[in-house]
């Protein structure tokens, strides 16, 4: 029997999840965050997201609000609301924690959990990421995986509309 019942316990507030991190470290397992909007779930996702799941024991996902996605791609978006976006996410056997962010960027969410490997997907460098430099000064590490080129939740739409054109 599968235990669906455990998926919607994947979805964390932030004390719940400050409680979940610290029993985690108290086993010395080491936690990843990752985080994004995550609007239209792709392959280009997967790849980033079981790239990010290799860094550590337990792998956090922060999810952009629906409010910050649209700060971020504008008024047409998201088009799906962050608690679809979430649960989709909780889904996957590789994550194991999410949490819904309400800010512009996920600086408050990383200072709070002080993950051991902070994971971003693209042609960033290490000073551009946010919260690299709490978790580089908390003995942390950052990598930067490469992304997909052809798969993003962007061009997906593009191709959706152009379709209807």
């Amino acid at each position: 029997m599968k235990a669906v019942s455990a998926i919607d316990k994947k979805i964390f507030t932030l004390p719940q999840l400050l409680a979940q991190v610290a029993s985690w470290r108290v086993t010395n397992k080491t936690v990843a965050f990752t985080n994004g909007c995550f609007d239209i779930f792709h392959e280009g996702h997967i790849f980033s997201l079981s790239e990010a799941a290799k860094e550590a024991d337990y792998l956090i996902i922060g999810v952009n609000s629906d409010s910050s996605t649209r700060k971020l791609k504008g008024p047409q978006r998201p088009v799906n609301h962050e608690h679809s976006r979430a649960l989709l996410l909780a889904h996957l056997t590789i994550v194991d924690a999410v949490i819904i962010f309400n800010e512009d960027t996920p600086r408050e969410l990383i200072t709070a959990i002080l993950p051991d490997v902070l994971v971003k997907g693209g042609d960033y460098t290490i000073e551009q990421i946010v919260g690299s430099k709490e978790v580089l000064d908390n003995g942390g590490r950052v990598v930067i995986n490469p992304i997909i080129e052809g798969f993003s939740t962007t061009g997906i739409i593009q191709q959706i509309k152009s379709s209807y054109s």
